[in-house]
């Protein structure tokens, strides 16, 4: 407010002190006398103060064309000038404006549109490291495949963009199903940015895909330092990735490497069911019992599994029914309420033929939890037990139509797996493989439930599925 009463005084000051030149001037005697070119002008006070204010106008324009016309042939000269510099500015904003314009098209998923932008853009700018990436991204959306790979690879040549371009490349690889391709692309964008998550998530499934365990347990250590992962999600994963670089080396023959692979998965992660068994095949195999036993009854304590059933039966494989039930009591007494530790209870008496205790072993889960393999036990007991041909095979009709229960499934896509594997066959998923039992009416037994002849005496009564369990195979679990 006091400025403004300021501002107001200072114009109505100036105004007053106009007027008051103006009426002292008109009050002076006197003119000025001009002769040019023969011609006399003779000017009062008054006009003499114009012409002297329109000559030094005129002065003026004067100078601004000369400096006008200097500029104009050192801009055809190609000199940097105050002309060159206006087209300049000009070129700029309706080149950023095209740049703006193709981002929004490209967000908007209008890729055609984008693609035109980004042309424009490219021609007002001159500035790659900008519209090369417009024009890939939006030759990718609107499905110009080809053009988005050669764009991409313009991206190649400077420093600030070859992640950029190789990134690019890399998915289109990806789409195109080349993925040997595209995991050396991962490998080289992986160099350059090692803690750019994508690219480690990328590499790290291409990798396991590929089966190079070594390389995908690096990747992994990479996330886990660039606090991507949390530790014990790191533990449990790296485990993962040495269980499967033992497998690979179990299949290659070389017993020292093996050994030790396994031994490293189970020790990073106890309660991962397969490397506790290939722990514990390794232990055997080196004729160390005690810590397979040991090993297996730490898993079996997480969650009972019947490969880890098998791989104790494994420790060993010539002992005698009732010899084993003893041994194996040191595994059934952890979780006696686990549907698991029942059945496996139960087999075991089936083999040792004391069928009565074999029927309290199993309970009600016949009638509970109806799976191929409670039925199937339930209808050796019954055989076992001398019961009525007909009633055994009314059991095992149901056997058919039952469901296998617990499987390895992946949480990501459903889909059932007969063994367990590091990677989700169907959907190519990491670490999503979990033992449970499949959603009613999702999924049934794919694989088939491993049935034998049901036994034809209560001397010949074993167990009817899964027989490999009391058989001892070492190969259980793979």
């Amino acid at each position: 407010m006091l400025w403004s009463l300021v501002k107001i005084l200072i114009f109505v000051g100036l105004v007053t002190a106009a007027t008051y030149g103006a009426v002292m001037l008109g009050e002076m005697s006197g003119h000025a006398q001009i002769t040019l070119a023969g011609l006399e002008f003779r000017l009062g006070p008054v006009e003499s103060l114009v012409a002297i204010l329109v000559f030094i106008g005129l002065v003026w324009l004067l100078f601004k064309f000369i400096g006008l016309t200097a500029a104009f042939f050192r801009f055809l000269n190609g000199d940097e000038t105050a002309l060159s510099r206006y087209f300049t500015r000009n070129r700029e904003r309706r080149g950023y404006e095209a740049l703006a314009d193709g981002m929004m098209a490209l967000a908007s998923g209008e890729g055609h549109l984008a693609l035109a932008k980004a042309a424009k853009a490219e021609r007002y700018l001159q500035r790659p490291e900008l519209t090369t990436l417009l024009t890939a991204q939006a030759a990718e959306m609107a499905g110009d495949r080809k053009k988005a790979e050669e764009t991409y690879k313009k991206l190649l040549v400077d420093d600030r963009t070859r992640f950029v371009g190789i990134r690019g490349i890399m998915k289109q690889k990806l789409i195109e199903g080349d993925k040997d391709t595209a995991l050396k692309l991962a490998e080289k964008a992986f160099a350059i940015r090692p803690k750019h998550q994508e690219t480690q998530d990328i590499l790290l499934r291409l990798q396991s895909e590929k089966g190079d365990w070594a390389g995908a347990r690096n990747t992994l250590g990479a996330k886990l330092k660039a606090g991507y992962l949390p530790r014990d999600v790191h533990r449990r994963r790296d485990a993962m990735l040495a269980l499967s670089e033992a497998k690979g080396v179990f299949d290659e023959n070389s017993s020292i490497e093996s050994r030790e692979a396994a031994i490293e998965a189970n020790r990073l992660s106890p309660d991962l069911i397969p490397a506790a068994v290939l722990a514990a095949r390794a232990y055997i195999a080196d004729g160390n019992k005690k810590f397979a036993a040991r090993v297996l009854t730490k898993a079996w304590g997480a969650q009972p599994h019947p490969d880890l059933a098998a791989a104790f039966a494994a420790i060993e494989p010539d002992e005698t029914a009732k010899a084993r039930l003893e041994r194996f009591k040191t595994i059934t007494k952890l979780k006696p309420e686990d549907p698991e530790t029942k059945m496996l209870l139960s087999e075991l008496l089936v083999a040792t033929e004391d069928f009565p205790e074999a029927r309290r072993a199993l309970g009600d889960l016949a009638a509970s939890h109806p799976t191929t393999r409670s039925l199937s036990l339930l209808a050796a007991i019954e055989k076992g037990t001398g019961a009525e041909e007909d009633e055994v095979r009314t059991l095992l009709s149901k056997v058919v139509n039952a469901p296998r229960g617990p499987q390895w499934i992946c949480d990501k896509c459903n889909n059932i797996h007969a063994d367990w594997a590091p990677v989700c066959c169907n959907c190519g998923a990491f670490d999503t493989l979990t033992w449970k039992e499949p959603v009613a009416g999702e999924a049934g037994a794919p694989f088939g439930a491993r049935v034998v002849p049901l036994p034809t005496s209560a001397a010949e009564a074993k167990i009817i599925v899964q027989p490999r369990m009391i058989d001892g195979d070492p190969d259980a679990g793979n």
